[in-house]
């Protein structure tokens, strides 16, 4: 599930978009940034609808298999077992999964050789094979080997991965929630009534994780202006050609955060917004960003414009 620093993460990008071209339409960039949110969803249900391909591939190979010209006594006599596993027949069944596969239009078999090629790296597999040769068909077991599909054989291809990386342009940022989000939805599937089982949410309370995403976009753009204005006071031995854009984004956002979020700790967003420096920015940007943020705290808080809900929430 997507948590604030993920939410930070995309506003950031979005307003970084925001600031690199020419047509400033806050409608639109909002727009934007709530669809790049909702394709991590997206890429979170192709995930698990390649899962379920994969399982019903089996059928795909019994049938080649059978029709060859000289089958074999085990080719026409295939074990199907992945073919029933438990896990999967419940999500393809689970009504969630239905709707969220025909909204994003999704069909792996248009281009079949994808799964083919999973699959037949599975079938080769000690895994796989000790899978099919145990008897036992629980939903936790059914699980154990969709897990092992997972992690070390979907998530290895690298025909896989490009394939994502093309579709997804945030993947590589987005991929470890994504991944997250199926582990999750493999452990909470625990009974074999399809209606009983959740998918997993984009994140935990979204009524109150898409107002803060929404709004931290919305006034850091609305009150750019005012806010650039406070860093070029506290940056006047600075060529303002000196300060990268994405330093200055995020001591922007951090003002923001600090000036319109009441419930969020001071030190919270600081912390917060160093952090993301160290992963977004340039090496010497957390030093630089903690310094003027530090003389701007001061500034806001001798003219009382930070305002908290609840005791030491301003303090450092």
């Amino acid at each position: 599930m997507l948590n604030r620093r993920h939410l930070r993460i995309k506003a950031l990008q979005n307003i970084f978009a925001w600031h690199m071209t020419d047509k400033k339409d806050l409608a639109s960039s909002k727009k934007a940034l709530m669809l790049s949110i909702d394709n991590v969803y997206e890429m979170y249900i192709w995930m698990l609808s390649l899962l379920v391909e994969v399982t019903e591939y089996t059928g795909v190979d019994a049938t080649e298999r059978a029709n060859k010209h000289l089958p074999t006594e085990e080719d026409l006599n295939p074990n199907l077992k992945l073919l029933n596993n438990k896990f999967a027949v419940t999500l393809k069944e689970n009504p969630d999964f239905i709707a969220s596969v025909k909204k994003y239009k999704i069909n792996w078999m248009s281009d079949p050789e994808f799964v083919k090629a999973i699959f037949n790296t599975l079938k080769v597999t000690p895994e796989y094979v000790a899978y099919l040769a145990d008897a036992n068909n629980s939903l936790e077991e059914s699980k154990t080997i969709v897990k092992y599909i997972f992690r070390k054989v979907i998530l290895k291809s690298h025909n896989i991965i490009q394939a994502f990386e093309d579709k997804f342009i945030n993947w590589s940022v987005d991929k470890e929630v994504m991944q997250g989000m199926v582990a999750k939805t493999i452990k909470n599937f625990v009974s074999e009534d399809p209606f009983a089982n959740k998918l997993t949410p984009i994140s935990q309370d979204w009524d109150e994780d898409g107002k803060f995403v929404e709004d931290l976009f919305i006034y850091t753009l609305r009150n750019d202006k005012d806010y650039q204005a406070m860093i070029a006071e506290r940056t006047k031995n600075w060529e303002s050609e000196r300060i990268a854009l994405m330093d200055t984004i995020l001591m922007k956002m951090a003002i923001c955060e600090l000036m319109n979020f009441p419930s969020i700790p001071v030190k919270v967003t600081i912390n917060e917004y160093l952090d993301l420096s160290k992963d977004y920015s340039t090496p010497k940007s957390n030093s630089f960003i903690n310094g003027i943020l530090d003389k701007i705290m001061g500034d806001l808080k001798r003219t009382n414009s930070i305002k908290k809900i609840g005791r030491g929430l301003i303090e450092e």
